[in-house]
């Protein structure tokens, strides 16, 4: 399961999995920021805030995954990753080459910085 909460006072998405990913998780995602990028024409950032990242459901997840990623990554400025897991190091350097949002990685309990950082202000780590 894909939790997704708009903020829309900061424009930005929190994204909070718990579970293994399912394709219909992001058709849900897409279906909360869509309306919101269409009224706004951005979103300033998107935190994914998990512990430990559960992976995917099956290879149409992952694709959905990917297609979402194509899909919105230019209407995205930043991207946190609030977790503790490796992959969101991996992450970090790789999407950084497939993705026009800068990227930042902070860990799981320092959610609030990421959130500060995805609005767009500045913060020292």
């Amino acid at each position: 399961m894909l939790t997704v909460k708009i903020d829309e006072d900061n424009g930005i998405a929190i994204l909070e999995p718990d579970g293994a990913l399912s394709q219909a998780d992001f058709e849900s995602a897409a279906k909360s920021i869509d309306p919101y990028i269409e009224k706004t024409g951005q979103l300033h950032g998107l935190i994914i805030h998990t512990k430990s990242f559960p992976g995917w459901d099956s290879f149409a997840a992952l694709s959905s995954h990917l297609r979402f990623v194509k899909n919105h990554h230019q209407k995205i400025s930043r991207v946190a990753f609030s977790t503790d897991s490796v992959v969101g190091h991996f992450a970090e350097v790789v999407a950084s080459h497939f993705v026009n949002a800068e990227i930042k990685l902070f860990s799981y309990q320092d959610f609030e910085a990421a959130k500060t950082w995805a609005v767009g202000a500045s913060v020292s780590r």
